[in-house]
């Protein structure tokens, strides 16, 4: 791991500060090489800091930010009056070079507009999208995006998306030649709106991207796939039910392991395994989307994330910092759209 600085949007998120400084201060505990801005009210911060016993930590420094980014500010009022809060300086430290990446939990709409605004989009995209990796039955995960940045898409958006997904996959997984695919009501070429339609038609002749056609909702899991690439709406929808399925599983595996003496044994023997499987199926495990298409690196957690979670999000921006993600993703645009004009 090499040096590097992150922006946390401190105010963030439904729990705030409560919840990121432990995180922060989790996050400096294991990585020795990373430094954290914490960009908030300081007079909230401070106690908070004491009380974790991290106010003099070396790699810790508070940046004040008067004003907080609301959950429902619309994005482009946020842009507008909120230049003083702790989502945009962040984001300005970024902008600055005095970070590296920036991690919110804050409002999604506020923080994709203010981060296309401040750090651009990179040559090719017309806009981000987030992007994370969704559990399979494969060892590797399954790319799906958009996950809510992009409400309504054009066919070029999805084609974009599709772009990014795949350089997303060869970087961070070593997946040569990713399989792409098209979220879509069905698996038949007629299916699907003209959005849908004519993204596969833009897919199909290019040849440099492994599109294998279209995939249905109950086969995200399935690893039959690399990258999953739909519009915001769909996807983050998509994601919600997952995750609200996921939190039902294991609410219900673990109402049954208490209903009996012998289930409550068998709970106790295989406990390790049985909390390793229930982990799995956590979403906090897997907290953390990807702002990409960018200049540099943003991440979205979850708004209702907690400290562990939190801490994964944190983490996938060090990954992302380490592998220079941004320069990735552009040789990779770059190589498709020049063998397009050729």
């Amino acid at each position: 791991m090499t040096n590097l600085t992150l922006a946390l949007d401190a105010m963030g998120g439904d729990h705030g500060p409560q919840m990121i400084v432990p995180a922060a201060v989790q996050a400096l505990e294991h990585s020795p090489l990373l430094k954290i801005i914490l960009v908030g009210d300081e007079r909230v911060l401070s106690p908070i800091l004491r009380q974790h016993q991290a106010q003099l930590h070396p790699r810790l420094i508070v940046k004040h930010a008067a004003q907080v980014v609301a959950m429902d500010e619309r994005p482009l009022s946020a842009l507008r009056n909120k230049k003083a809060s702790s989502m945009r300086i962040a984001l300005d430290l970024v902008e600055q070079g005095k970070a590296d990446g920036c991690v919110s939990a804050g409002n999604t709409g506020a923080l994709m507009t203010m981060a296309k605004v401040l750090l651009k989009t990179l040559p090719g995209i017309d806009r981000p999208a987030l992007i994370t990796g969704m559990p399979s039955i494969n060892q590797t995960p399954t790319y799906m995006l958009d996950l809510g940045a992009n409400i309504s898409c054009d066919s070029e958006l999805l084609f974009q998306f599709a772009v990014m997904g795949a350089a997303i996959a060869e970087t961070v997984d070593n997946i040569k030649s990713p399989r792409i695919a098209l979220l879509n009501v069905g698996v038949e070429d007629m299916k699907g709106n003209d959005q849908v339609q004519q993204a596969a038609q833009l897919l199909k002749d290019t040849k440099q991207l492994n599109y294998i056609g279209f995939i249905e909702g109950d086969r995200i899991y399935s690893g039959d796939v690399d990258v999953i690439v739909c519009d915001g709406f769909v996807g983050n929808i998509a994601l919600k039910s997952s995750e609200g399925v996921a939190r039902l599983m294991a609410d219900k595996i673990r109402a049954s392991l208490n209903r009996s003496l012998i289930t409550r044994y068998f709970a106790r023997v295989f406990s390790s395994k049985l909390n390793s499987g229930l982990n799995q199926m956590n979403p906090d495990h897997y907290n953390g989307a990807s702002l990409i298409g960018l200049r540099s690196i943003v991440v979205k957690s979850h708004g209702n994330a907690d400290q562990a979670a939190f801490t994964q999000a944190i983490n996938l921006a060090i990954m992302e910092v380490e592998r220079s993600l941004p320069q990735k993703v552009t040789e990779r645009l770059e190589q498709i759209l020049l063998d397009k004009s050729n």
